[in-house]
Order: structure tokens, then C-alpha cells, then sequence
């Protein structure tokens, strides 16, 4: 059963779309699972996301994950978006069945990467930033999340 949260995100998405000439973008999967994530960042000249939008082909948590993950980073510096993790996403959206959790680790990958991206169009480190899985179904099975 998926809280009203996911739901609301799920059936009214936030920041869906594609950003031309993006700051960062990232896009990750689930090969298991066959969920796709992009996201997309425009940051300022402060490291300020001024805008995000995300692209998602999945199942309803999926979308809602990635909709809930723009909404945290949105408006936040490239240092504040590093600390939005999985966890947050899924207490932002007040949980997530065991069987969708897979989904929130999309979202913080998707933001990992779209901020990799643009650490590495702009020649900069962004601590603790490493790079990040294109198929977060690389994880063991047995990790816990």
C-alpha cells in the first residue's frame, strides 16, 4: 500500500521535463526492475540549483521518488543536494513499501550523477561525491538500504 504522499506525487508529478543546456545530468536504472531515471540540474554561478526536472520510466514509486527527490534539491547548493540520500526521499514521501525501495535509491543515484555531471563539465570537486552506478541493480542483493 503506498502512502498518500507517493500517491499525490505519483498522480501530480513536480518538475517533470528536460532542461535545455543543463548545468548536470544524470540518468540511471535498474536493470532487474527496468526503471530509468533522468535528472536534470541548472545551477548558478553560487552552485545554487536554481532548477531541476526529471524524466522517469517506471512504476508509480519511481515517479514519485523522482518527483519528491526534485523538490528537496530544488533551490538548494550542490553541498545541500549531496546530503538528500535515499532515506530522506523515502521519509519525505512517509515510506515506501520493502518491495520500492530500489526506487528511492534511483533518486539519489539520478542526483549523484546529474551533480557528477556537471563537476565534471566544470572541471571541480564536490566533496564527498564519487562516481556514481549507472545500474544501481549492481549493489548486492543482500545490501540493506
Amino acid at each position: 500500500m503506498y502512502t498518500e504522499k507517493v500517491m499525490d506525487h505519483f498522480e501530480h508529478p513536480r518538475n517533470v521535463g528536460e532542461i535545455e543546456n543543463p548545468s548536470g545530468m544524470g540518468t540511471v536504472g535498474n536493470v532487474k526492475c527496468g526503471d530509468i531515471m533522468r535528472i536534470y540540474l541548472d545551477i548558478d554561478d553560487n552552485q545554487v540549483i536554481r532548477d531541476v526536472k526529471f524524466k522517469t520510466f517506471g512504476c508509480g514509486a519511481a515517479v514519485a521518488t523522482s518527483s519528491m527527490a526534485t523538490e528537496l534539491v530544488k533551490g538548494k547548493t550542490v553541498q545541500e543536494a549531496m546530503a538528500v540520500t535515499n532515506q530522506a526521499v523515502m521519509e519525505a514521501l512517509d515510506g515506501l513499501p520493502p518491495v520500492k525501495v530500489h526506487c528511492s535509491l534511483l533518486a539519489e543515484e539520478a542526483i549523484h550523477a546529474a551533480l557528477w555531471d556537471y563537476a565534471q563539465k566544470n572541471g571541480i570537486q564536490i566533496e564527498g561525491l564519487s562516481q556514481p552506478k549507472s545500474d544501481i541493480s549492481e549493489h548486492d542483493e543482500d545490501e540493506e538500504y
